[in-house]
């Protein structure tokens, strides 16, 4: 269990991985992983006996099957032993999986579920807190970019990116609010769970300032800001519109993303679930910043205006009155009038509110919107022989995501519900013992990506939900 390994999971991998990238594709990010692990300071096998013995203690006398107690190790053991590398001079790297580079959102969402561990030994905490010091160097190096190379070697997803500025520390340079709310989230409740201050220096100040001058900028995306993203490779979902500008906006107070957390082109400019983390984010900055930087009083007014014009524009342009449902969140709007009344399984998502601790999961318009959504009135909602559950344009249609499930069970409140979803996460996984990208409805043998860290964190702390010991 502790021995598996990055080739390991890349020469067993049965997903749809290599037939959907490609042979060139798959056998150059091989290459590239095993340039990165040729500059791991070690294994990191201390480390994943200190969590093993963790989840022996967390899963002692709970009522939960012999299968899901597997899956959850494996699944908290699999982000530790493949995906982390501790680096020479003291700093840390985390794969997203499958792919070489570290996703700032992903980065997050890996490392969350960890700050549920009790750490004696303060070893975890230690990588957690060097990690969150790399999102925000990488912050730091450029904003825009929404994944980064292990080191300033100029590799990429792809060769053929136009942008406004080229950085040799970019995999992706695809600008997502929501990339810029996960570093945050983890510095805040890492804070809040271990005690540890050390985080706030003059590095992070810095790098908060910057995403902040991004906020006011995006928020007149189209008076203010340079940025703009073309991907020529046919395909919509790679590339923003009007010359890479993105579908003309409106201003509303919102924040402007030109895409989603699944990495796909947003529609429409104002992602309401990225806008809505951004106000829950800047509260953790408010907090923050009297905690820690009372010498920045500007700052803080800055930070305190910019929430509440963000939420005032979600209040005036985001919900729209369904026929179904009654009044609901719209995925995406223009401030010209025009929705999108969808929901993607990525977090941040509409279904995904209560766990962002953007609303309670009772609040009015969440439930109203969780019905919509976990419907087949939503167009990514899918319904097979084998399971039902959010899927994502990201992948074909019929596939559903476990992160989706996931997300369904931490927002729910129905534990019938949690019940069958715990059936489901059992009977889906294709004998793996981990969680997937977007699985077949109809067959789960048929999936992609077999190495998906966030996704098996997600899984973990639904799991932790439902043994009673999740404190995030």
């Amino acid at each position: 269990m502790l021995n598996e390994r990055n080739g390991e999971i890349l020469e067993n991998n049965t997903s749809l991985d290599k037939e959907m990238m490609g042979d060139d594709t798959f056998l150059r990010l091989r290459r590239i992983t095993d340039e990165i692990l040729e500059e791991a300071l070690h294994d990191n096998m201390e480390l994943a006996t200190l969590i093993d013995g963790a989840i022996d203690e967390i899963l002692q006398g709970v009522n939960l099957s012999e299968k899901l107690q597997r899956m959850f190790r494996k699944c908290m053991l699999n982000t530790i032993t493949t995906t982390l590398v501790q680096k020479q001079d003291g700093s840390a790297f985390l794969f997203t999986g499958d792919i070489p580079a570290m996703w700032l959102r992903d980065s997050g969402g890996q490392l969350r579920v960890f700050l549920n561990l009790d750490d004696p030994t303060g070893k975890l905490y230690d990588v957690i807190g060097a990690v969150i010091r790399q999102q925000f160097r990488y912050i730091l190096l450029d904003p825009y970019t929404n994944a980064f190379n292990f080191t300033e070697n100029g590799n990429c997803w792809s060769e053929i990116d136009q942008s406004e500025r080229q950085n040799p520390w970019s995999w992706e340079r695809k600008y997502e609010l929501d990339s810029l709310c996960f570093p945050v989230e983890l510095a805040y409740f890492y804070w809040k769970q271990t005690g540890r201050e050390d985080l706030f220096d003059s590095e992070f100040l810095a790098a908060v300032k910057e995403l902040i001058r991004v906020f006011r900028v995006e928020q007149h995306h189209a008076e203010q800001s340079e940025y703009f993203f073309i991907r020529d490779n046919g395909s919509e979902q790679d590339t923003l519109s009007n010359q890479g500008r993105g579908t003309e906006v409106g201003y509303t107070g919102m924040i402007w993303s030109g895409f989603r957390p699944s990495d796909d082109a947003c529609e429409y400019g104002y992602l309401l679930p990225a806008n809505m983390f951004a106000v829950v984010i800047l509260g953790y900055l408010e907090e923050i910043m009297a905690a820690f930087y009372s010498e920045e009083g500007e700052l803080l007014t800055t930070i305190t205006t910019l929430k509440k014009e963000v939420q005032e524009g979600i209040t005036k342009f985001g919900t729209v009155n369904h026929p179904t449902y009654g009044e609901i969140y719209a995925y995406e709007v223009d401030g010209l009038g025009n929705s999108n009344i969808m929901d993607d399984t990525g977090v941040p998502s509409l279904l995904s509110l209560p766990y962002i601790k953007y609303c309670d999961a009772d609040d009015v318009i969440y439930q109203n919107t969780r019905r919509f959504s976990l419907s087949t009135d939503n167009r990514y909602y899918f319904e097979g022989k084998a399971a039902k559950g959010l899927g994502s344009p990201h992948t074909p249609p019929g596939y559903v995501w476990h992160m989706g499930l996931a997300i369904q069970g931490l927002t729910s409140m129905d534990e019938a519900e949690c019940q069958e979803l715990l059936r489901l996460f059992e009977t889906t996984d294709a004998g793996k013992d981990l969680t997937h990208e977007g699985f077949l409805a109809d067959d789960p043998t048929v999936y992609t990506r077999e190495w998906f860290s966030w996704s098996n964190s997600i899984f973990c702390e639904f799991i932790l939900k439902e043994i009673g010991k999740l404190k995030l």
